[in-house]
């Protein structure tokens, strides 16, 4: 896709954490225990503070649905010793499974954990964007799952919007990844309120 790329918008300030997108997503691929395509994070920080003599409950919390992000620069691709994970002509980052050797080097090098390795086939695996959904015209089953439709399939410049500085997610220029957020109310306290992810086991 010239000049441009495939990927996902993400409205965080409606995210209400669901999971109904990582859910249709294990279900569309059949996905065994383990490989999670796509994950929710839930971020909270904060807690009660002292101001003035009162306290006050500065606590917040949000959620936000992380998956592939179909990169301009994709570091999976640049360590992958066979070639097997390429950016295709469609802006759509794929591995092919006859050339993948299971290294799991893609897996290490990508800061979004979205390269999933599976120990049946014992190749990596990772989204694509729902490829037999596109063809007709239809949207990932993650998007059409979402029902508060704060997930969305865009077409974004090449190297997304810079829009994803947000914990905990990496410096965009890292990847120069092909998403765009809209970020929650909250986004901004977490440089001042030690933010933690509240279920780390689950992602």
């Amino acid at each position: 896709m010239s000049g441009g790329g495939r990927g996902f918008h993400v409205d965080l300030s409606g995210c209400i954490g669901c999971k109904a997108c990582q859910v249709a997503c294990k279900d569309k691929h059949g996905h065994e225990p383990g490989i999670r395509w796509r994950r929710v994070v839930e971020v909270s920080g904060g807690g009660w503070v002292e101001r003035d003599g009162h306290w006050r409950d500065e606590s917040y919390a949000y959620f936000m649905s992380v998956a592939c992000c179909h990169c301009a620069r994709p570091i999976c691709v640049e360590v992958c010793p066979t070639k097997a994970m390429a950016k295709q002509d469609d802006g759509i980052v794929a591995v092919d499974p006859a050339r993948c050797m299971g290294c799991r080097y893609c897996e290490w090098a990508c800061p979004y954990g979205a390269p999933q390795f599976d120990p049946a086939s014992g190749v990596m695996t990772k989204c694509d964007l729902c490829r037999d959904h596109l063809e007709y015209a239809r949207f990932p089953a993650c998007v059409e799952a979402c029902p508060t439709r704060v997930l969305d399939l865009v077409v974004l410049p090449d190297g997304g919007e810079g829009k994803n500085e947000v914990y905990p997610l990496p410096p965009a220029d890292l990847t120069r990844p092909n998403t765009a957020l809209t970020p929650h109310r909250d986004v901004r306290r977490t440089a001042e309120a030690d933010p933690s992810i509240g279920n780390r086991e689950e992602i």
